[in-house]
């Protein structure tokens, strides 16, 4: 299986890449936990079937001391005993930051609420940034089928 574009190798599609990954450097060194962001992208990869950013991310998580239960129950963090309040909040925004479209109104106040008890705003700002990148790379590799597998931690940084 190929990529119907080569995103790493198009002069435009390149810049645009450098350009959004430098957007992910400001996010990476804020105070919003390495974990907690490492999750976010892990469940906004899943919900929109990302499979090259699910790899990546479960990846570098694993890489950086992830619990192999933890990385496994992700999907199902409703049910798990495995994540904190806060990582729960942080969940849930990026579950209905992700399925906008889903939702009439969008992200509720409740989600809000409960993230804002558990982050300063600094760390809001960068969740929502978070969510709003992890998105954009998670729709560009989806139209391009980029390949899903083949990624080391590491790889790109």
């Amino acid at each position: 299986m190929e990529a119907r574009l080569n995103l790493f190798g198009h002069p435009l599609a390149g810049k645009f890449l450098r350009h959004i990954n430098s957007a992910g450097k400001v996010v990476s060194d804020s105070t919003l936990p390495a974990a907690t962001q490492e999750l976010v992208k892990i469940r906004a990869s899943q919900i929109n079937g990302c499979g090259f950013c699910t790899d990546m991310h479960t990846k570098d998580a694993a890489h950086a001391g992830e619990t192999p239960t933890r990385l496994h129950l992700v999907a199902a963090w409703r049910e798990a005993k495995v994540f904190t309040d806060a990582e729960r909040a942080a969940l849930e925004l990026t579950e209905q930051g992700t399925r906008i479209a889903d939702a009439a109104g969008g992200v509720t106040d409740e989600a809000w609420a409960n993230a804002a008890k558990h982050y300063d705003e600094d760390q809001l700002a960068a969740l929502v940034s978070l969510i709003a990148l992890i998105n954009a790379y998670n729709r560009v590799n989806v139209i391009v089928q980029q390949p899903a597998g083949d990624y080391q931690p590491g790889q790109f940084g």
